[in-house]
């Protein structure tokens, strides 16, 4: 148990790396991968080919979708014929007629010839029928009538509707030549007249159903061993079709029941390199990274949440593959880390989407160089501007590759697909979304980013308010060295930021004794004057420790913490540790010494060495060039004598650099002048 405990960490990486394979594999396309890459234009780049098998050539999908287009507009529209309103039509008709022309003002025989009239006018009207409402559902010029179970093919023209009638009863009276009487006659079919023919969408969707269920997806066949593309040759029209049938028909048959774990097997050990190397470059290049498990989980949950989204995008439309804003990845690694990781890992992430979307190489190429655009250009996210510029290069990118590879397969730029061009435009705004993302990320891993840094720099904080109220001298002091220190972070490439915030909360510590600390005593009574050299040592170097627990109260990050837990490394208070050598003989250096741990990044070594240079400077009067410039060489060398710089990724340029910075500003902090010669 003690040794499971004691390599639970190394465990728990065993652990994440098998679950992030079996989650990329398990979302990985169930289909074989066909082993020849070709696109559209391009040479073909392998041996002569020959047809490994039958299969059949398959249409394209704009062929299919024109046949079931025409389908849709010459598919037959069915309407049916209601017979049993026509018999209630002339059943009717005999009673309105009696009712207008029963009087004794005509005779039997002028009755009888005008109702063959109307006898004859409603044979006519409804030879073909009277159409309904639902009218409105005709796309053709002709449709089939069913009646008496019969269909048969009719003009539209054919079909009179409701409003034709009053028309009809006019003409036919003046053709016989009794005009006088359309009135009557329009009295009596006013409220007689009904539709009859009304649309069958049940029989016309079966129709259009059993149309489109006849369509073929293939046009011919190519048998065994017939030559489908030379080497050299273009690939382009049939060869084309070909191919992508080849393709589609070698997948589909690869997958089978049979060899489904042998293929599945090969993914894993595919994706398993790649995660591999991921582990590899953190242990080799980024130990501190791979040591903290927090840190690894981030990493890896960014890489598989890119490749669940994209796959998934994927699986419902490949076309949309580009809205996946896969540039949030580097933006987000180099915000909270550094730019090579963030770089490395979307390489590695690229690579594992190369096996789900389509055009690989295509997507590969544009991911890869619009990745290392974002890494070169996004810097000091927490400025809004710079991310605005950013994502606009990102985009730039997109479509200045799109266009090229366009170029590559039509030969010109004829037929450019705005609705591509329109999705770089929303992969854009996507990723605009990273800043909110980088919020959450910081609260549920722990993390901090530039932009909580600047919130932290604000003096107008709680915690710096607090401490300019409590020890003002100490709040001067961090004012001066965070000054001190940024400077010097920016001459030699160090997270200038980072090492601003750490200066400004390194002595927060101070406000439980401030006036223990010579700058914030303003009488001439100094309290260790009444206690013990090694009661005023333990205070000094207790300001350390309760800086650590004040800042965990105040939930400050621990990127922070490590400024305050190792600004003084394990230096030495000598002038107490004197005072009390002087009266006793024998005692403990350990009592004198601060715990540690040591500086052990460029940040913090330059805040050790920012915060002795500034506390120390007071002490010097009438200072002069010389004066300054072996002061600072004394002050840093006697930390480069102490070994407090060991574990420090920190080189003696860069030292004699951040020496030469502190000299200048120091001058311009005391003001001083060129000696001029007598």
């Amino acid at each position: 148990m003690d040794n499971l405990y004691k390599k639970q960490s190394l465990i728990f990486k065993y652990v994440l790396y098998v679950v992030a394979i079996g989650f990329i594999v398990f979302f990985f396309p169930k289909g074989g991968k066909f082993k020849y890459e070709f696109q559209k234009g391009k040479p073909w780049q392998f041996e002569t080919l020959y047809a490994p098998f039958d299969f059949s050539i398959k249409k394209t999908d704009a062929e299919i979708a024109e046949e079931k287009q025409n389908i849709d507009e010459t598919s037959g529209q069915y309407f049916r014929y209601d017979q049993r309103k026509v018999n209630n039509v002339y059943e009717g008709y005999n009673d309105s007629f009696e009712e207008v022309f029963g009087s004794s003002n005509y005779t039997d025989s002028q009755r009888r010839f005008l109702k063959s009239i109307g006898e004859t006018l409603l044979d006519s009207i409804y030879k073909n029928g009277i159409l309904d409402s639902s009218a409105g559902q005709v796309k053709a010029n002709a449709i089939f009538l069913l009646r008496n179970n019969e269909a048969t093919s009719k003009q539209i023209s054919s079909f009179y509707r409701v409003a034709d009638v009053g028309t009809l009863v006019q003409k036919k009276l003046e053709d016989e030549n009794i005009p006088h009487l359309t009135q009557e006659f329009q009295d009596i079919f006013f409220d007689l007249i009904v539709p009859n023919v009304s649309y069958d969408a049940n029989l016309t969707q079966k129709s259009r159903e059993d149309a489109l269920s006849k369509i073929s997806y293939t046009r011919g066949t190519v048998d065994e061993g017939k030559l489908i593309i030379a080497k050299g040759e273009v690939v382009e029209g049939e060869n084309l079709k070909i191919l992508e049938s080849l393709k589609s028909e070698y997948e589909s048959e690869l997958w089978t029941a049979n060899n489904y774990y042998i293929i599945l097997i090969g993914y894993t050990v595919l994706v398993a390199l790649v995660l591999l190397m991921l582990f590899l470059f953190l242990k080799k290049y980024r130990p501190s990274i791979y040591a903290n498990n927090t840190k690894v989980t981030f990493i890896f949950f960014n890489i598989l949440l890119m490749v669940f989204i994209t796959t998934m995008v994927v699986k419902y439309n490949d076309s949309l593959v580009f809205v996946v804003p896969l540039c949030i990845l580097p933006l987000i690694l180099k915000t909270f880390f550094d730019a090579r990781l963030g770089l490395f890992a979307h390489v590695l992430t690229v690579l594992i989407l190369g096996f789900v979307v389509p055009n690989s190489f295509e997507y590969i190429f544009l991911q890869i160089i619009t990745g290392i655009v974002t890494i070169l250009t996004v810097s000091e996210l927490y400025k809004r501007a710079n991310l605005f510029i950013s994502i606009g290069q990102i985009i730039s990118i997109y479509i200045v590759g799109y266009l090229a590879f366009h170029i590559i397969h039509e030969g010109n730029l004829n037929n450019i697909s705005w609705y591509t061009l329109g999705l770089f435009l929303l992969n854009g705004m996507i990723t605009l979304f990273v800043q909110p993302l980088i919020y959450i990320y910081e609260k549920v891993f722990g993390l901090v980013s530039d932009v909580s840094l600047l919130e932290l720099s604000d003096t107008n904080s709680k915690l710096l308010k607090e401490l300019s109220n409590k020890a003002p001298g100490t709040f001067n002091h961090s004012l001066q060295v965070a000054n001190l220190a940024e400077s010097a972070a920016n001459e030699i490439g160090a997270n200038a930021m980072l090492v601003r915030v750490g200066a400004l909360y390194h002595d927060i510590g101070k406000m439980n004794n401030p006036t223990y600390f010579t700058e914030n005593q303003i009488t001439n009574v100094n309290p260790h004057d009444e206690i013990t050299p090694r009661e005023s040592a333990k205070i000094i170097i207790d300001h350390v420790i309760k800086g650590i627990e004040l800042a965990r109260k105040n939930k400050l990050p621990d990127r922070i913490i490590d400024f305050i837990r190792s600004h003084h490394g394990t230096t030495f208070v000598y002038y107490f540790y004197k005072k009390q050598k002087e009266l006793e003989a024998e005692i403990s250096e350990e009592e004198f010494r601060y715990p540690g741990p040591l500086p052990f990044s460029k940040e913090t070594a330059i805040l050790m060495m920012a915060d002795s240079v500034e506390a120390a400077s007071k002490s010097l009067k009438d200072p002069t060039y010389t004066m300054i410039d072996e002061f600072v060489d004394k002050i840093i060398a006697g930390q480069m004598k102490a070994n407090q710089f060991l574990n420090a990724d920190i080189t003696f340029k860069e030292i004699e650099t951040i020496k030469k910075i502190f000299k200048q500003k120091l001058t311009n902090i005391y003001h001083l002048r060129v000696e001029y010669p007598e």
